[in-house]
Formats: C-alpha cells, structure tokens, sequence
C-alpha cells in the first residue's frame, strides 16, 4: 500500500518552507537554553541533518510555548519524514494557536497516516479542498508527483494520478502530472508511453507556449527517439524563440547526438539577446573547444576570466588546453600555474608535465613530476599514472610498466593502477597477467564495467575464449548501458562470433556516440567482411584525415584493403 504520510511534506508546506529561515523569536525574550536550540536546529539544517534540526525546534516550542516554532518544528519534521515527531509537534502548534485550521488538519491526517486510510481518498480531498477555496489547483497537482517521489511502485503511482487527474479534464496542468508520472515509470511500457504523450500534449493545448509542459514532451519523447524529441523542440521554438530552457534542451540533445555545431548556433542566438548572460557565454566556448574552433573559444574564455566567472581557476585551466592544443607550449605553461585554487589546481601541475615533453624532453617533464608534492593516496596515485603516460606516449611500455609495478608493490589494491597495469600488459603481449591483473580488479570491484569490458574485450580480441569474453562484455553493458567503448566491444564479439548484422548495429551506435578512429576501424572491417567495400573505404579514409597516425586504423586500412 502506498504510504500516506510521507506526501505531507510537500502537500502540506513544501520543501522550500521546511528549509525557509526560523521564525521570529517570540515576544517575550528567548531564555538562553531555548535560543541554544534554536541554534541548534538552524546549524542542523544546514548540514543536512533534518532530523535532529526537527528535535531541537519541538523542544524550543515546547519549553518556549511558542506556535511560529510550533509550526517550524512540524513543517521540518514533516520534511524529515519522521511522522511520530510530526504529529507531537503539530498537536503542540494546535494546542498553542487553537485557530490554527492547519495544525488541527495535520493532526488528524497524521493520527491516521499508517493504520490504513486511504491514500487516494486524502489526495482527493486535499485536491477538492484546493479547488473549493480559490487556491491554485494548477500548483497542487505540479506538485502531485513530487509528493510521491518516495513511492517504490511507479506504476502503482501512475495509475493513483490517472484516477485523480479525472475529474479536472480542463486543467493544464492535471495533464502535466499524469505525463510526469508515466515518465517517472521509466516509460519501459509502450501504453503508460503512449499515454504520457497523449497527456502532455493535451496539457499544451490547454496550456500553448508553456515551457514546462515542453520541456517534460520533450523527455518522454526522447526515451524513444531523440530524432522526434529534436522535431518537437524544433517546432516549439518557432512560436516560443525566446524560451532558454527549450534552447538549452534542444541544444543537450544536439551535443549528445555530437551536433555541437548546432548546439553553438543555439547558444550563440540567445547570447545575442543577452551578452551578459555568462553561462550562456561558456556554453558557447565550451563547444567551440569540442569544435576545435579556438579561435572563437579563446575570447569568450578570456572575458570569462576577467569577469572571474565560475569555478577557481575554470577559465584559465581552459585557457590553458587550447594554448597547449595549439603548440603555444610557453603559454600554456604560464597558464596552466595561474590555476592555483579549485578542483583543477592538481589537473593543471600534471598537465604542465604533459607539456614540458612536447616541449623539451620526456626527462624534463619527470623530472618536474618528481617536484610535486602529492597530497594523500589519490594525488600520488595521479602522478604515477601521469609519468606512465608520458612513457606510454614515448613508446617506452617496458618502462611505463616497471613504473606501475614498483607503485602497485606499496599499492597492492590500487584499482587505478591494476587498470593501468593490465593496459601496458596487453601492449607488451603479456596477456596472461592482463588477465590476472583485471581479474584481480574485478574481485576488489566486481561492478566495475570498465575491468569486466577490458577483461571481455581482450579475450574476444586476442584468444580463441570469444564465449567467455562475451559473457564480461555483457555484464559491462548492463552496468553502463551508453557507454561507447563497451557498444563497441559488444560489436567486435558479434563480429568474432560471425554475427555481422548484430555487429553493425551496436558499432553503428558506438559511433555515432563517440567518433572513434579504433571503432571505425572496426565498423569497417564488418562493412568489408558484408561486401561493402565502398562504404568501409570510405569510413576509413574520412577518419585518417583527422586521426592519420592511429595505429589500429593503420593496420586495418593496411591489413584490408592494400
């Protein structure tokens, strides 16, 4: 049975009134053991601890004869869904302000709540009552499904605010919450998805240009088709241009589907309505930089900086990669030591390692390494992995693998460094210790997709045991379902157990997720082996444009089609 109590936090006040400020102190001066808890209660708050915030402001009312702190009490027990506290405190606000209709009805529904009454009964009469003194209907039932969050059976919850939404077949917003509540299914069933559609686009018929209502067709619709969630967004835009959060909504499924050109022309529309609005400003640098278009990433970045936007150090760590990514190696240097504050202090001092290789030599940029100093396990851990990249990069596995196993010998568990290991183990054809290495990671972390699909793929790759393999790249995928590089081992197995369309199509989703040169070189081996040579010639050669020296694209093309 679904719980009743629990949606009194939302019906009731709300989550912003359960967090809003204390009240006043009384008239009458607060003795010091009371303002104490009131303290108490408000430091509990901010630190999360709900629970104990509702204890301390129950036993100020109570000492205090106060019904404001009274009533803040129940509101932030109700929030802290703890219902025995609740009732006592709403049982003391009723008693401290008997005209408090509010405190009376909270006392009954909680003396109910949990010996059987009728969940679906008290949301009719809550919604009734709403409906019957002018209040705003439309606001109670945008709330309806976040009363309801907490409940474990979402069908069950879909099918309550089907029957509830009835009786208001002309509210907007009735609709909107049978739409958010078939979304909030999961929307695995093709009738409750139907159904979600069909509500939310009758709330836009009652309700045309309302953003809300868009913005959640367009998540519903993009649980089947991100294609018919981009045409919705389309057309909505043209009769809402200045909506910014159906363009920023359009814009993310662009940048998922890797349209970043798009995206930016979005961004850049309402950056020319509003030059101010900074966000909108490094949304348009951001994908610039995933553009490799620098030259418009850099001014917006610079601007950013002076106006010192975002994070510690955002800006001048961005600034930084494209000086890098364009070979001005002094410059990014420089910039790369202003980031000294902010999660990219630690990033920026490896990256200048990076740096120093291209620039000068592989000692110098060890040798830098080997002046950090390394604050706790996981910085020394970072530095460690970064020096076996710059060996991995120079060619040198032999000597990035003794680096990995003299800090694996004071690390033994180190789930970072058996990954790393195992990776130069395979570059060195030690595959045995490859699959002891994963192994290991994987009896430490068995939910670790990343282990389980290098473990898979090495063994479809690089052994006869492709049914074994399989087995671990499956578990991977039902663990990160999106992820390309597991898409794209899933496709290699297929293709190793001569399953060529089932290949195709997860390699097909593996890159349009991600352009890979290694997974269009195994797409168009699959494309080679189905006779279409055409097609896999010329896959290849538009990735060789811009990744010519990828190595296993390099032998495929080679091994292929010389």
């Amino acid at each position: 049975m679904l719980a009743l109590w629990g949606i009194l936090a939302v019906f009731g006040f709300g989550l912003f009134a359960a967090l809003a400020p204390a009240a006043a102190a009384p008239a009458r001066e607060l003795a010091a053991e009371i303002l104490y808890r009131v303290l108490v209660g408000d430091i509990a708050l901010q630190r999360g601890e709900a629970g104990l915030a509702a204890r301390a402001f129950y036993e100020a009312a109570r000492d205090a004869e106060d019904p404001a702190l009274a009533r803040r009490a129940t509101e932030v027990a109700l929030f802290a869904r703890q219902r025995p506290l609740a009732l006592e405190s709403a049982k003391l606000w009723a008693t401290l302000d008997p005209s408090a209709d509010r405190a009376r009805q909270l006392v009954a529904t909680l003396s109910q709540a949990g010996t059987g009454t009728d969940l679906k009964r008290e949301l009719e009469r809550v919604l009734a009552e709403a409906a019957a003194n002018g209040k705003s209907l439309g606001d109670a039932f945008v709330q309806l499904n976040q009363a309801l969050a907490t409940q474990s059976d979402k069908v069950a919850v879909f099918k309550l605010v089907v029957d509830l939404a009835k009786p208001y077949p002309e509210i907007a917003e009735a609709h909107y919450a049978v739409a958010m509540a078939g979304y909030n299914t999961g929307l695995a069933d093709l009738e409750i998805l139907a159904q979600a559609v069909r509500a939310a686009d009758r709330a836009l018929e009652l309700k045309p240009g309302w953003e809300r209502g868009a913005l959640l067709k367009a998540d519903i619709l993009t649980k089947s088709s991100r294609a018919d969630a981009i045409r919705f967004l389309n057309a909505f835009l043209a009769g809402v241009p200045e909506s910014k959060a159906a363009t920023g909504a359009l814009a993310q499924l662009y940048v998922e589907q890797k349209r970043y050109g798009e995206a930016r022309a979005l961004f850049q529309r309402l950056y020319e309505d509003d030059p101010s609005d900074r966000d909108i400003a490094f949304a348009i640098a951001a994908l610039s930089m995933q553009m490799k278009d620098y030259a418009a990433a850099e001014p917006l970045l610079q601007e950013l900086k002076r106006s010192g936007y975002g994070d510690p150090g955002v800006a001048a760590f961005y600034l930084a990669q494209i000086a890098e990514e364009t070979k001005r190696y002094d410059e990014a240097i420089e910039r790369y030591r202003e980031v000294t504050q902010g999660e990219r202090a630690w990033t920026a001092k490896l990256r200048i390692a990076a740096v120093l290789a291209k620039k000068d030599s592989i000692d110098a940029a060890r040798g830098y390494l080997d002046t950090l100093q390394a604050e706790g396990r996981d910085q020394q851990t970072e530095r460690v992995q970064a020096e076996a990249q710059l060996l991995r990069d120079a060619g040198d596995f032999a000597g990035a693998y003794a680096l990995l196993e003299r800090a694996l010998q004071a690390d033994p568990n180190s789930s970072d460094l058996l990954y790393d290991i195992a990776m130069i183990a395979e570059k060195l054809d030690r595959l045995d210790e490859v699959e002891q290495r994963l192994a290991h990671l994987i009896e430490l972390k068995p939910d670790n997709a990343q282990a389980l699909n290098a473990l898979g793929y090495t063994l479809v790759d690089r052994t006869e045991r492709t049914a074994e393999g399989l087995r671990l790249i499956e578990k991977a995928l039902t663990l990160a379902p999106e992820d390309p590089f597991i898409l794209d081992s899933m496709g290699w197995a297929q293709f190793r157990l001569g399953n060529l369309g089932d290949s195709e199509k997860f390699l097909r989703r593996a890159l349009a997720d991600h352009p890979d040169p290694e997974i269009a070189a195994h797409l168009g081996e699959v494309l080679w082996a189905k006779g279409e040579r055409d097609s896999a010639q010329e896959l290849w050669q538009s990735q060789l444009r811009s990744n010519p020296d990828n190595p296993v694209l390099l032998e495929t093309v080679r091994r292929l089609a010389r």
